[in-house]
């Protein structure tokens, strides 16, 4: 009993142990389980408008975020310069990175939005129901035009979060989901004097209510004390070296996050090949995976910003810690989220049902039954890639992470789900079999390479100028 004792005691106290992790992850996996709220809840409304709706929403998600998510990661990965600098005990250097993301923020969302007018002739390459696919076209045209404040709200949020300010980002999350869900309410059903949109009511709500979250990020960021301590005002004039470098260390980390959800778009367009119940049951499923997935990603960003934050000074020991202390902390979450999954099913799926045709819906509940058995094994393994990835990019270790991802998603889950649903058809178990080989490939990967060790050398910031350059410089 002492032992034990002893071995929780170490796990949890000191620098880098499980009380300091969870201390800063805990608002982060909050505001991640916000999104989660405000997704289901969304995906809830247009089951009950509509199982077409729910398909083309779902679909055009996936599909617009493939290319979103590569500016979205980008902007957040000044998590690690923020922390690095941080830590490193820079601190005037923390306002000119965070007005680098701004101006990429603004380059990111005026080139989404001139996209916008290819998303119906990609739709229609997917060969999907007429009616589908035009609620497909119309959710992505929305998303894609008003891409910047999303791209933008994720950008700022890192001055707090590589601070170990995770409370604000909390707390402006919540604001924003709040809006969101009541502009849901009145823009997808057409109450409160909206008109009745569908799935463009529900992404209009999105790109309102991160707009109105990324301006009050700026607003607190540039307060008279954060102007003194870490020149949020003064740092706005452009530095290309700079954003040389955000560009260097953060597309990777972006074109990961994008591709690997674009590899997810293209397995949802596969399953739709299936029918409309298959990729209505994918949808929900992947809608409850979010329940276990959104959190990682709040515990993911918490293990960037505590592994650059000691990088930067100079104790990858403590960075190391870090990580395995993460890593406990939600196995033993994930075993719990498996269990759900697995032994109340129904349970779950009550708030899709509880408006939708019971005669439509029977099929599509118990295929999405089925389909959480496969979301409770792998999601261990997903969440091994949250941490470990998460990890290597706070070092600066992008690189790896993606192409991985990118091998992976290819030869053990796209190449065989398309042989499986389209030349044997086989059906939508064996499509999610494929799912499930690459999570689990790319989770032990990610662990092989964060035992490897080489991440503990790397920088993402640039060595501070020796006191007789600085002094030549004044002159």
């Amino acid at each position: 009993m002492l032992v034990l004792r002893g071995r929780v005691e170490s796990y949890w106290s000191g620098p880098g142990g499980g009380r300091e992790v969870l201390a800063l992850a805990y608002p982060l996996i909050l505001s991640q389980v916000s999104f989660t709220v405000q997704t289901s809840i969304d995906r809830i409304f247009l089951t009950w408008y509509s199982a077409e709706a729910l398909a083309g929403a779902v679909t055009g998600l996936f599909a617009t975020w493939s290319l979103i998510a590569l500016f979205l990661g980008t902007g957040e990965y000044l998590t690690t310069f923020v922390a690095q600098y941080f830590g490193a005990g820079r601190h005037e250097r923390i306002g000119p990175a965070v007005w680098q993301g701004i101006y990429f923020s603004l380059l990111a969302g005026l080139l989404t939005a001139s996209l916008a007018p290819l998303a119906g002739p990609f739709f229609a390459l997917a060969g999907h129901d007429p009616t589908v696919r035009a609620h497909e076209t119309a959710y992505a045209g929305v998303l894609m035009t008003g891409a910047f404040p999303v791209v933008l709200m994720a950008t700022l949020s890192t001055f707090f979060a590589g601070r170990g300010q995770t409370l604000v980002v909390l707390l402006v999350n919540l604001g924003a989901t709040v809006v969101n869900v009541v502009l849901d309410y009145f823009w997808i059903f057409g109450h409160g004097g909206f008109p009745r949109a569908g799935v463009t009511g529900a992404a209009w709500a999105t790109v309102v209510s991160q707009g109105l979250g990324a301006a009050a990020f700026f607003a607190l960021m540039i307060r008279r004390r954060y102007r003194s301590d870490f020149a949020t005002l003064a740092g706005w004039r452009p530095e290309p070296q700079l954003l040389g470098r955000l560009l260097r260390f953060g597309l990777p980390a972006g074109l990961h996050y994008s591709l690997e959800v674009l590899a997810f778009s293209l397995f949802m367009l596969i399953v739709g090949r299936v029918g409309t119940d298959a990729l209505a049951a994918s949808g929900i499923a992947f809608t409850l995976n979010l329940i276990v997935f959104m959190p990682m990603l709040g515990l993911g960003v918490a293990v960037s910003s505590l592994v650059g934050r000691y990088l930067g000074a100079d104790r990858p020991d403590l960075a190391r810690r870090s990580t395995w202390s993460a890593f406990w902390a939600s196995l033993a979450y994930m075993t719990l989220c498996g269990l759900v999954y697995v032994l109340a099913p129904r349970l779950l799926l009550a708030p899709f049902a509880a408006g939708a045709d019971p005669a439509s819906f029977g099929a599509v509940a118990d295929l999405t039954v089925v389909l959480l058995r496969f979301v409770a094994v792998y999601s261990i393994f997903d969440m091994m890639n949250v941490v470990f990835a998460a990890a290597l990019k706070g070092a600066g270790d992008t690189v790896y992470p993606l192409v991985a991802s990118v091998v992976l998603s290819w030869v053990t889950m796209l190449g065989p789900a398309w042989v499986a649903c389209v030349v044997l058809g086989l059906g939508i178990y064996a499509a999610w079999i494929t799912a499930s080989a690459y999570v689990v490939a790319i989770g032990l990967l990610l662990l092989r390479r964060f035992r490897a060790g080489k991440w503990t050398s790397l920088r993402v910031i640039e060595p501070p100028a020796a006191p007789g350059l600085e002094a030549v410089a004044e002159a």
